[in-house]
């Protein structure tokens, strides 16, 4: 075949696949993980865990059916999350999971259907190294091509904001393993920081809380209830409170205490800090044009963290500030990433810089 000819052939496959392919946008986060399937929106929204049996290295279940074993499964099987603090920590195993997903979104297309293209939303700042174990995993799980977003512009672009614009606009995504806080201008990112503080660390400020606080030992899944039932980062106008059970570390025995919003507040308060020190970093470094602008259009807060009551409250304290948590954080970056595959002409400068050129040809 002559140049000639491939180069045509090149350009009819690749038009005739981009009509086919059910082109897919990844939300893949520490806790959650979110697909969105172009045309159809999110399909798919499920735990990042994944249960394997260590005697035989077979994955038993993935996503709810794994979670649901978090803390309950015999020795010889672990539920484990193959993402730590957003960024793959065990490359099989991410693999598996996202091989998990495609399938999962390809069993019900026809046969001839090719493979996706896949968007995959990623922690800012993150090492070259890092991007490209995503990128792999996404190849080697399915994907025909794969393209990365940082996920503070795509929760910026699910909460419609104008990031291409040449004004100022502050996000603060705060989700499982990783709190995102960045000042997009233009297209791209003027200002960030991009902390292992989150929504993990908070549930494991809980589990030290009940240790030193009341000689309780609670697991992880306890704390995140508690975190959700009574988790706050300012005073409430009524106070609440719950009971938990655990295991006494004096009497290894069974022990229920009863923890109010003010004591769990106590200890959320270590994590929480951090957060705000951070976002006051990030609007130090701020230029002043764009800093006018962020205080006259306010701090727009998602993720699953900006759940935690009165936290918009404090932000807005600390910074003088207008604070709003946007509408469905939990769903911000997936959503984000779903307009930019929907129209990935006019969003494509939004991409991590490297892939821009080569992206969606």
């Amino acid at each position: 075949m002559t140049e000639k000819a491939k180069s045509i052939f090149q350009r009819f496959s690749e038009g005739f696949f981009s009509n086919v392919s059910r082109d897919i946008g990844i939300d893949l986060g520490t806790a959650n993980t979110l697909v969105y399937l172009k045309g159809k929106g999110i399909i798919i929204n499920e735990p990042s865990v994944v249960a394997i049996n260590k005697r035989t290295g077979q994955v038993l279940a993935i996503g709810r059916e794994a979670k649901r074993m978090v803390g309950k499964t015999p020795g010889h099987i672990v539920a484990t999350r193959p993402l730590v603090d957003g960024v793959v920590s065990d490359f099989e195993v991410t693999t598996q999971m996202l091989k998990y997903f495609i399938d999962k979104i390809n069993k019900d297309s026809f046969a001839l259907s090719p493979r996706p293209r896949v968007l995959i939303g990623i922690p800012s700042r993150i090492t070259e190294v890092e991007k490209k174990a995503v990128i792999d995993a996404a190849m080697n799980a399915g994907a025909r091509e794969a393209y990365l977003i940082e996920e503070p512009m795509a929760a910026a672009i699910g909460a419609r904001l104008p990031v291409t614009d040449a004004r100022g606009n502050m996000i603060v995504d705060i989700g499982g393993g990783t709190s995102e806080i960045a000042v997009i201008s233009l297209g791209g990112i003027v200002s960030a920081r991009s902390l292992r503080v989150a929504g993990d660390e908070m549930n494991e400020d809980i589990v030290r809380y009940c240790r030193d606080e009341f000689n309780l030992l609670v697991g992880e899944k306890t704390a995140e209830d508690i975190k959700i039932a009574v988790g706050s980062a300012f005073s409430l106008k009524e106070g609440l409170s719950m009971p938990v059970r655990g295991r006494d570390l004096v009497s290894g025995l069974p022990k229920e205490v009863m923890v109010t919003d003010e004591q769990i507040r106590e200890g959320l308060s270590r994590s929480i800090r951090i957060i705000i020190n951070n976002i006051k970093t990030v609007i130090e470094e701020t230029p002043p044009e764009l800093l006018s602008d962020v205080m006259q259009r306010g701090v727009i807060i998602a993720g699953g963290g900006s759940m935690i009551r009165n936290l918009d409250k404090l932000i807005a304290n600390q910074t003088k500030m207008p604070v709003r948590v946007m509408e469905d954080p939990l769903t911000a970056v997936v959503r984000g990433i779903g307009i930019v595959l929907e129209d990935l002409e006019t969003l494509r400068e939004v991409l991590v810089e490297d892939q821009r050129e080569k992206a969606f040809k």
